[in-house]
C-alpha cells in the first residue's frame, strides 16, 4: 500500500490538496468504518500512527498481535509467519499477548512522507515469508514462497506510534470459511448495514474450527450449507472434522464436535446438537452421492455465438461433454446463481446423442447441487420454447434459473454430423459473453468433474414426475418431464389473434404448408395449426422429429428446404419453375432444427429474411401484443442484415440499433430498463439475415412467432381489402417496396473452408482498411472500410472484429464475416446489398452482379479459398 501511494504520486497529491489523516483497513473487515470519535482521539493525541486493537480470543490466537520491543519500548507488530517454531505456544498465549491488530489503521500523511523521504523513497518494513502453492485451490501444486510485508508493521517505523483498544464491532473479518460461517449465522446481526455480535452471545462470539484442509475455499462451505446456515447463537465452540452437510434446521448448543472419517459427506442431525457426534457410520446420500472424477483440459471447447458445436464423435470422447458441463456449472455458480433453488430446464432439438447427453446432464446437475429439473418430453424442446419456459413457467418458487439446450441449430444431425450444447440464463437469454468466456477459461484448467454415478436413468418418453430421495432422508431431487409445447404455445396464443388467423386459413382460396424439416418444431406446428387452428394434417410437412433430420440439412433456406421450395414453385435461386399445372400453396414456411429460424414463401415468391423483418416491423400494429401496448418502440438488426428495416424505423420514429450477429446483443436492448435501469425500448422487434426473427416476448429468435406474425399481417390485409381477391405474400412485399424502396440483398455461404486460410483472408482485409478507404472499384467508390466494432449502449461492453465492411458512397455494402456456428471447418459469409428507391422489379442476382464481382476481387476469395462457388446462396 505504501509503495503504491508513493509510486502513483497519490501521497504527494493528497498532501498538496491539504489532507492530513488517512484511515485504511482490510476490505474483508466488514466492521471497519470511518469513526469520527476515533479520528478525534487520534488528532487530539497528536500521534503519527494509531492502530486499532481488540482483545484476543481463541478465534484470534493465530493472528498478529501487538508487542513492545524491549530495547527501546517501541510498539511492534508480530505476525505468526515471523514467529520461530519454538515460540509458537507463547505466541498463541492470549493471556500473555492480549491484543491483536485489527488492521484498522490511522496514519498522519505528513509523517509518512517524512519517513519515506528519509529512507530513500520507501518505508522499511520487516519481510514476511509465507509458504504457499502456485494454485491456492490445489495443495499438491508447486510449492512457492510468498514474500510480503504487513501494512500494520509500519507501527514500528513511527516514533510515538500508539494503539487503542476498540470493541469487537470494529472487527468482523472474513479470512477463512470459519469466519464466513460465523458471520452468516444468527450469532451476528446486521445493524446499520454492519455485522454486530448478537447480544444473545453474551459478548463472546462462538469459536469456529472447520476442517482447514476440506474447507479452505468458499465453494466447499457453500456445498456444506446448501440447505441453510445452522444456528450458532447458543454455541460456545464448534469443531468440524471431515465432510459434512448442515441445514438451517440445526441448532448447535454449547461445545460441539462433529467428526466424519468417511470419504462421503454426512448430514448433521437437525434440532439441538450438543457434545460430540461421530457421523462416520451414518447413512449417506445413496443415489444422490456425488463422485469426483479426475480429468484434464480438452482443447477447443470455446463456445461460439450459440454455444459449443462439434461433431458427435468429438462429444462422445471420454470426458468431453462432462468437462464442458462442469465448466458451465462452475461458471453459473460463480455468477451468483444458487442452482439448488428453482429449476433447471433441459431439452433439445432431438438430434443424435440427445438422449445420452440428457442423462449425463441430470447426473452432473444433481452432483453439483441442482434439486429440480424440467425435462422436455422425449428430450424435445425448441430453443424459443426453452426461453418461454424460463420466463413463464411454474410457480415462483420453482421458477427456472437457467437451461441447457442440446442443439446445433441448423447444422446437420446424425452419428457422423454435429451436436451442440448451450446455456441460457434466468431471463431466458443466451449466456452473455462474460459467462461463455468464463466457461471456456474453466475448460482450460479443469481437473475434475462431479457426477452421481448411481443416479437412476430417467424415462423421458412420458410426461410425469419422479422424486428420488437420499438414503439419509436429508435431500430429494424432483424431475418433471413436461409437455414440450404447452408453455410456448400458451404464450403465442396471448400474443396473436388466433381467431383472425383461422379466418384466413379457412378461406377457400388460401392454402399453406409448414415444413419442420424433421426438426423439433414438428410437434409445435401440429399443436398450433392442427389442434388449435383446426387445419388438416396436410398443412404440415416433415413434422416428425428425427435424430438425423431424415438425412437432410435442417436449415430453412432455398438450398436445403428444397422439398418446400419445389412445392412453392421455386428453384434454389428463388426463380420460378414450371409446375405443370400443379396447384401452389398461398403460403409456405420452414423451420430449422431447433425451431428458432424461419423462411417465408409466397406462391412462387421468396421473401428474404431482411425484407421479412422490415415488413413485420412496418405492420406490427396488426399484432395485439404490440397494438395493446401502445405500439412498437424499438427495432434492431444484426450488422450484416440489410438496411430495409432502417427505412421503416426512420419513417415510424422507432429507436434503431445495429448490433453484431448474436441474439444476446438484442437481449440487452430488450432488458435495458428492467435489468439495467436504462432506457425503455420495448415492445421490441429484432432480426438477423440468417432467417432469425423475434420480439421481446422471449429472449431468443422464434421461428413459429415469425410465421404467425406473417399470417396476422395477411389476415389483416385481407380483412381490410376492398376486393374479394386474396391479398398475397407477394402483394404485401411489393407494396412495401413501392413505399420504401428495395434493398437488393444476397448472402453467399462458403461452408467447410480451411479455417487457417479463411482467417488469413480476413486478416488481409483488416490490414488493407486504410488503403481501401477512398478507393474506386468498378463503378463504386469505397467511402469506408473497417472491421465492425460495437459498443453496447446498455452495459458499455465492446465487441470487436465483428465483420469486415466495405461501405460505398451510394449506400451499397459488402460484408465478410466468419460464422461461429459451424461444427467443423469454417463458414465464410459474404453479404451484398444495394438500395434502389424506384427500380424494384429487377432480378436480385442481376441487380447485384457488379457488386458481387467487386466483393470477390476485394477479398481475393478464390486466391485464399480456391473457389468462388458458394455452397448456399440466400
Amino acid at each position: 500500500m505504501y509503495a503504491a501511494l508513493v509510486g502513483s504520486g497519490r501521497l504527494d497529491a493528497l498532501l498538496k490538496e491539504g489532507f492530513k489523516y488517512m484511515f485504511v483497513s482490510n476490505s474483508d473487515n466488514l466492521g471497519a468504518s470511518l469513526d469520527l470519535e476515533i479520528l478525534t482521539y487520534f488528532a487530539e493525541k497528536n500521534a503519527p500512527f494509531l492502530m486499532e486493537c481488540c482483545e484476543r480470543t481463541e478465534n484470534d490466537k493465530k493472528g498478529g498481535h501487538l508487542a513492545v520491543r524491549k530495547s527501546d519500548g517501541q510498539l511492534i507488530l508480530r505476525e505468526s509467519a515471523m514467529c520461530a517454531e519454538e515460540d509458537e505456544d507463547a505466541f498463541s498465549d492470549i493471556s500473555k499477548h492480549r491484543f491483536f491488530n485489527t488492521n484498522n489503521l490511522w496514519v498522519r500523511l505528513d509523517k509518512l512522507k517524512e519517513i519515506i523521504d528519509r529512507n530513500g523513497g520507501f518505508i522499511p518494513l520487516p519481510m514476511i515469508k509465507n509458504k504457499k502453492t502456485v494454485d491456492p485451490k490445489d495443495d499438491s501444486s508447486t510449492p512457492v514462497l510468498q514474500l510480503e510485508t504487513a501494512m500494520g508493521a509500519a507501527i514500528e517505523c513511527f516514533e510515538g506510534a500508539s494503539a487503542v483498544v476498540v470493541p469487537r464491532t470494529r472487527f468482523a473479518p472474513v479470512k477463512k470459511c470459519s469466519d464466513l460461517l460465523l458471520l452468516r449465522s444468527d450469532a451476528y446481526l446486521l445493524v446499520d448495514h454492519k455485522p454486530v455480535l448478537n447480544p444473545a452471545c453474551n459478548g463472546s462470539a462462538p469459536v469456529i474450527n472447520l476442517d482447514s484442509k476440506l474447507y479452505k475455499l468458499v465453494g466447499a462451505l457453500e456445498e456444506a450449507t446448501q440447505d441453510g446456515i445452522p444456528s450458532l447463537v447458543k454455541c460456545d465452540k464448534l469443531t468440524i472434522k471431515g465432510l459434512v452437510r448442515m441445514s438451517k434446521k440445526t441448532k448447535f448448543v454449547g461445545d460441539v464436535k462433529i467428526v466424519n472419517s468417511s470419504a462421503e459427506s454426512k448430514f448433521v442431525p437437525t434440532g439441538e446438537v450438543t457434545g460430540e457426534h461421530d457421523l462416520t457410520s451414518n447413512a449417506g446420500l445413496g443415489k444422490l452421492k456425488p463422485t469426483s472424477v479426475s480429468t484434464a483440459p480438452i482443447a477447443g471447447q470455446k463456445p461460439g455465438t450459440s454455444g459449443l458445436r462439434k461433431k458427435v464423435a468429438e462429444f462422445k470422447k471420454e470426458n468431453y461433454l462432462n468437462n464442458f458441463v462442469q465448466a458451465a456449472f462452475d461458471a453459473i455458480k460463480a455468477s451468483g446463481t444458487d442452482i439448488s433453488k428453482g429449476s433447471l430446464v433441459i431439452g433439445g432439438d432431438g438430434r443424435y446423442f440427445n438422449p445420452e447427453a440428457i442423462q449425463i446432464l441430470i447426473q452432473m446437475g444433481v452432483a453439483n447441487g441442482v434439486r429440480r429439473f424440467w425435462i422436455g418430453q422425449d428430450g424435445l424442446l425448441s430453443t424459443p420454447a426453452v426461453s418461454a419456459i424460463i420466463r413463464e413457467g411454474g410457480p415462483r418458487w420453482q421458477k427456472a434459473f437457467g437451461a441447457f439446450i442440446l442443439t446445433a441449430s441448423h447444422n446437420p444431425g446424425g452419428p457422423t454430423e454435429d451436436f451442440g450444447i448451450k446455456y441460457n440464463c434466468e431471463h431466458g437469454e443466451p449466456a452473455p459473453e462474460r459467462m461463455t468466456d468464463e466457461i471456456y477459461a474453466n475448460t482450460t484448467t479443469i481437473k475434475s468433474y462431479k457426477i452421481c454415478k448411481e443416479f437412476p436413468s430417467i424415462d423421458i418418453g412420458a410426461a410425469g414426475h419422479s422424486k428420488i430421495m437420499s438414503d439419509d432422508g436429508s435431500a430429494e431431487v424432483n424431475i418433471e418431464v413436461i409437455d414440450s409445447t404447452e408453455a410456448h404455445v400458451k404464450l403465442l396464443k396471448s400474443i396473436f389473434d388466433f381467431s383472425a388467423i383461422r379466418g384466413l386459413l379457412d378461406r377457400s382460396d388460401f392454402s399453406m404448408v409448414y415444413d419442420a424439416m424433421h426438426g423439433v418444431n414438428g410437434p409445435y406446428v401440429k399443436k398450433v395449426f392442427c389442434d388449435i387452428l383446426g387445419q388438416d394434417l396436410s398443412v404440415t410437412l416433415n413434422c416428425v422429429p428425427k435424430d438425423d433430420f431424415n438425412g437432410g440439412h435442417a436449415d430453412p433456406n432455398l438450398t436445403y428446404a428444397k422439398e418446400l421450395v419445389a412445392v412453392m414453385g421455386l428453384n434454389r435461386k428463388g426463380e420460378k419453375i414450371d409446375m405443370g399445372g400443379r396447384p401452389i400453396p398461398s403460403f409456405g414456411a420452414a423451420a430449422d432444427g431447433d425451431g428458432d429460424r424461419n423462411m417465408i414463401l409466397g406462391t412462387q415468391f421468396f421473401v428474404s429474411p431482411s425484407d421479412s423483418l422490415a415488413v413485420i416491423v412496418a405492420n406490427a400494429d396488426t399484432i395485439p401484443f404490440f397494438r395493446t401496448q401502445g405500439g412498437l418502440k424499438g427495432v434492431a438488426r444484426s450488422m450484416p442484415t440489410s438496411g430495409a428495416v432502417d427505412l421503416v424505423a426512420k419513417d415510424l420514429n422507432y429507436s434503431l440499433f445495429e448490433t453484431p450477429t448474436g441474439w444476446k446483443y438484442f437481449g440487452n436492448l430488450m432488458d435495458s430498463k428492467e435489468l439495467f435501469d436504462g432506457a425503455e425500448y420495448t415492445p421490441f422487434i429484432c432480426g438477423e439475415e440468417s432467417f432469425g426473427t423475434g420480439s421481446d416476448h422471449i429472449r431468443e429468435k422464434d421461428g413459429l412467432w415469425a410465421v404467425l406474425a406473417w399470417l396476422s399481417i395477411l389476415a389483416h390485409a385481407n380483412t381490410n381489402s376492398l376486393s374479394d381477391t386474396l391479398v398475397t405474400v407477394e402483394d404485401i412485399v411489393k407494396a412495401h417496396w413501392a413505399k420504401y424502396g428495395r434493398n437488393y440483398y444476397s448472402r453467399w455461404d462458403f461452408e467447410n473452408m480451411n479455417a487457417t486460410k479463411a482467417n488469413a483472408m480476413m486478416d488481409k482485409m483488416r490490414a488493407e482498411t486504410d488503403a481501401n478507404t477512398g478507393k474506386t472499384v468498378g463503378k463504386y467508390s469505397i467511402e469506408k472500410s473497417d472491421d465492425f466494432v460495437y459498443v453496447d449502449p446498455v452495459d458499455g461492453s465492446v465487441a470487436k472484429k465483428q465483420g469486415m465492411r466495405f461501405l460505398m458512397t451510394d449506400g451499397s455494402r459488402i460484408i465478410f464475416r466468419l460464422s461461429g456456428t459451424a461444427g467443423s471447418g469454417a463458414t465464410v459469409r459474404m453479404y451484398i446489398e444495394q438500395y434502389e428507391p424506384t427500380k424494384i422489379d429487377m432480378v436480385a442476382s442481376e441487380a447485384l452482379a457488379d457488386l458481387i464481382r467487386v466483393a470477390l476481387d476485394l477479398s481475393d476469395l478464390k486466391g485464399f479459398l480456391g473457389t468462388e462457388e458458394p455452397t448456399v446462396i440466400t
